[in-house]
């Protein structure tokens, strides 16, 4: 197939949204796609049968959520513009604000039927070491209201709060998380109507805990009488998607090198940013299997490298190499950097590929003026 080419299926998703919609049913929680790590909006029809529908971060992400899944919208930014919450309460059921100052400036405005809720800072960091840049609790978080920053604030016009931790999580951790926010925030919980867990719940991964999670919401849900909300967005497209790729070139410096037709930079950033090792269909640990290669992209970036692996047979120009789980985050987070051709976006339905979108020049050059 021409490459390169994300290529998501369309049964997988299906698959984790199923999982999903039984979290719903034995808990009566709602449950929101987070546009942030999935917004293929082409498979929102499916996906809305089974969730309620989505959080968004931006007003862009807002009006794709109204217009193409057209059932609820709610959305937290860090701070917002005066154009961009205007146009947010033209989109929203609900809109959370991360500190008093923006929810004094904008609390006096017409909302209509729009809730209003505060991100919370619960102050319980459970990353690991190496998740640091994904740390909502680290020190001089900008993300969240600690609870000594409610002191002598009025909370009328305030429907819930909302609280994002997690990060590829399991259940145990949302358990020590809760118990630092009813430890925090408990007597203001009675007060709300909803109350947000955030996203960063891997609810579709094969050893997560599913009976712990409905159990925490259920016990949270009988003790304050509120609605729980949870807004994965990993989890929705969890192995559901790869990246298929091909080598353009093979060259020796101090080992073999190859190089790809895709960038680490342009088409999976999170590999350089998170940092991590993507699998590969065939593919191993470096000296696992007889034929050691550095994997690099093909842009400018002397880093663009996606990493070190082996295989049973020596790579040659034309082989095509299969990126496994690409179908959540690195699809949003694509750059047109150096101009470098951007992959097509594919949905495999019933065993055949639909490709739906194939970009080309004006694709790069429209973005600059």
């Amino acid at each position: 197939m021409k490459t390169p080419v994300f290529i998501v299926e369309e049964e997988l998703i299906r698959r984790n949204c199923e999982i999903l919609a039984s979290v719903k049913e034995r808990t009566g929680c709602k449950v929101l796609l987070a546009l942030k790590g999935f917004a293929l909006w082409p498979m929102f029809p499916m996906i809305g049968n089974y969730l309620d529908g989505v959080c968004a971060s931006s007003p862009w992400e807002a009006r794709l959520g109204r217009e193409m899944f057209g059932k609820e919208v709610h959305a937290y930014a860090a701070a917002y513009t005066d154009a961009d919450y205007a146009e947010l309460l033209t989109l929203c059921d609900e809109i959370d604000f991360n500190s008093f100052n923006q929810f004094k400036k904008f609390q006096a405005l017409e909302r209509g039927n729009t809730k209003l809720g505060l991100r919370i800072n619960p102050n319980c960091s459970t990353q690991p070491a190496e998740h640091a840049i994904y740390d909502p609790c680290a020190p001089k978080s900008r993300l969240g209201i600690r609870k000594k920053d409610f002191e002598l604030q009025s909370l009328e016009g305030i429907s819930g709060l909302h609280f994002h931790t997690l990060c590829e999580q399991n259940s145990d951790d949302l358990a020590t998380t809760l118990q630092a926010v009813e430890e925090q925030f408990g007597e203001l919980l009675p007060q709300m109507e909803w109350v947000n867990f955030g996203g960063g719940h891997h609810i579709t991964r094969d050893d997560y805990d599913l009976d712990l999670l409905c159990k925490l919401i259920n016990d949270f849900k009988a003790k304050y009488n509120v609605q729980v909300i949870l807004e994965p967005g990993e989890a929705v497209a969890l192995h559901a998607g790869v990246l298929v790729s091909t080598v353009l070139d093979v060259i020796d410096n101090d080992g073999a090198i190859a190089i790809l037709d895709v960038s680490c930079t342009c088409h999976m950033p999170d590999v350089l940013e998170m940092p991590y090792r993507p699998e590969i269909d065939g593919g191993a640990l470096p000296n696992e299997k007889n034929h050691t290669y550095r994997l690099a992209g093909l842009s400018c970036l002397a880093g663009d490298v996606i990493g070190d692996y082996s295989f049973d047979e020596p790579l040659k120009a034309g082989d095509q190499l299969v990126f496994r789980d690409m179908a959540h985050y690195s699809m949003v987070k694509t750059t047109f950097f150096n101009g470098i051709q951007h992959p097509d976006l594919a949905i495999r339905r019933n065993g055949e590929l639909d490709v739906i979108r194939r970009f080309d020049y004006q694709d790069y050059k429209n973005r600059l003026a």
